[in-house]
């Protein structure tokens, strides 16, 4: 069978990311971006219509699970359909809070462009020191301003739009960079260099 790029649910393996993840494992929420991304911005488009939207909505729900894993819980459902929710739950108050918004300026989507979906990660498990490993030499790669909103929205807790006025800096500046950031962290756990290379024959 062909896979969506998304991964089936699993309690045994949401369990294990769920203590990873209040551990302070930062490949496991790179795991769980790169493979719930998909859902978490269909659910967000359907919602609110607007890509540039559905951007927010994941961001900040990605965000939520990093400060706040612990809100998780494996014991109530699987890690997919507490997703799936937050993700709703997001989206509406998204809405509603951009009819609010209107009365005071135009919404600006169109200069947002849709993030392609990371493919589906390898089938071959890593070694999770491995993946570790990358994870941070990725994360130093960065540029230093992707850097900061990464660590604004991802160890910080804040919004993309808190980060802005944090930064000094305008609030489509902050997403662009956060999104940028996140894809190619996604990208490079999604596709990670042969741990057969240079090791030898």
């Amino acid at each position: 069978m062909e896979s969506t790029g998304e991964v089936p649910s699993n309690p045994a393996a949401d369990e294990e990311l769920h203590r990873r993840l209040v551990y302070g494992d930062e490949s496991a929420l790179a795991e769980v971006y790169a493979a719930y991304l998909p859902l978490v911005r269909r659910i967000a488009v359907r919602v609110t219509r607007t890509p540039g939207a559905a951007e927010d909505v994941a961001q900040e729900v990605f965000a939520q699970l990093w400060s706040r894993p612990y809100a998780y819980d494996p014991g109530r459902g699987t890690l997919r359909t507490w997703l799936s929710l937050l993700a709703h739950r997001r989206a509406v108050d998204w809405v509603r809070g951009e009819a609010r918004h209107r009365k005071h300026a135009h919404a600006d989507d169109d200069a947002l462009r849709t993030v392609p979906e990371p493919g589906p990660g390898p089938d071959e498990t890593v070694v999770d020191r491995e993946r570790s490993l990358l994870l941070h030499s990725a994360l130093a790669e960065l540029p230093e301003p992707q850097r900061e909103v990464v660590h604004l929205a991802y160890f910080a807790g804040r919004t993309y739009r808190q980060a802005a006025v944090e930064l000094g800096i305008p609030e489509g500046t902050a997403k662009s960079r956060l999104r940028t950031a996140l894809r190619s962290l996604a990208e490079t756990l999604a596709d990670p260099p042969d741990p057969g290379r240079g090791r030898g024959a």
